[in-house]
């Protein structure tokens, strides 16, 4: 009974956050507070969305396809580069300050650049992905790999297990949870970066109906895609989590048991 409490108060306290923005929101714009073409209000939003559905979704799935294609491509090869990391220190020397010093970068400052090296087709938008989603989850791995139990990799080693048996026994379910954690950042980043190459130059997405949207003054239009944007965002990371889930059982089991 207690648990199922808490798990409705859970619930209930972001639900009634929101409730109380959009509230603050609505009260803004219908006392002409902040002019209507400044901030239009939540049912002008809601109708825009409507009203331009279809449209709306077919630009969705392009910046959603381009987010999981640079997703999927940035964790292989952060992946490749925290097991090279992992297993040769003189290389984490060498290259992992360099990642840290690129996220120093502004990502609006790198997209312009991508286009006019790649063109305006969907190859910066990818490129500029895997930019984004390649750190969190690099780092983390590298992480997890290095928060192994010394002990049970030296029980191993003892027994004359090679690295290969080492990593998958050991390393790998050690770092299962970091690379989550990271994914779960990655997924956020990667349909916010879409949008943000889509901004400069392109024919589809949702940065392109946005952009056309600033233009036409259509802020209602401008909100729509901001709120479509959160959701894909939420359902990405909710994706993430349930991956995690049938990966990671017994971390399931874990807080079962310490709940009860």
């Amino acid at each position: 009974m207690k648990r199922r409490s808490e798990s409705i108060r859970d619930k209930l306290l972001p639900a009634g956050a929101f409730l109380l923005i959009l509230g603050i929101w609505w009260v803004l714009s219908l006392t002409g507070w902040i002019p209507q073409y400044m901030l239009p209000s939540p049912v002008d939003v809601v109708k825009a969305f409507i009203a331009d559905f279809p449209n709306l979704m077919s630009h969705a799935w392009v910046s959603v396809e381009e987010a999981l294609i640079g997703l999927a491509i940035g964790t292989a090869l952060a992946f490749a580069l925290a097991c090279g990391m992992d297993r040769f220190l003189n290389l984490e020397k060498a290259v992992l300050p360099l990642l840290v010093a690129s996220q120093t970068i502004p990502t609006i400052a790198i997209a312009p650049l991508l286009v006019l090296w790649m063109g305006f087709g969907v190859a910066p938008k990818i490129a500029l992905v895997v930019i984004t989603t390649f750190f969190p989850i690099a780092v983390g791995l590298l992480d997890g790999f290095k928060s192994a139990d010394a002990d049970a990799v030296a029980l191993l080693r003892s027994m004359g297990a090679k690295r290969g048996q080492i990593f998958r026994h050991v390393k790998f379910p050690a770092a299962l949870p970091y690379f989550f954690s990271g994914l779960r950042i990655s997924a956020s980043y990667a349909v916010v970066g879409a949008v943000i190459s889509e901004w400069l130059g392109g024919f589809e997405g949702l940065g392109v109906y946005m952009t056309r949207a600033r233009k036409a003054y259509a802020f209602d239009k401008m909100f729509a895609v901001i709120f479509l944007v959160v959701i894909v965002s939420l359902v990405l990371m909710r994706l993430v989590t349930l991956l995690r889930t049938v990966s990671m059982p017994w971390m399931g089991k874990a807080k079962k048991e310490r709940e009860a």
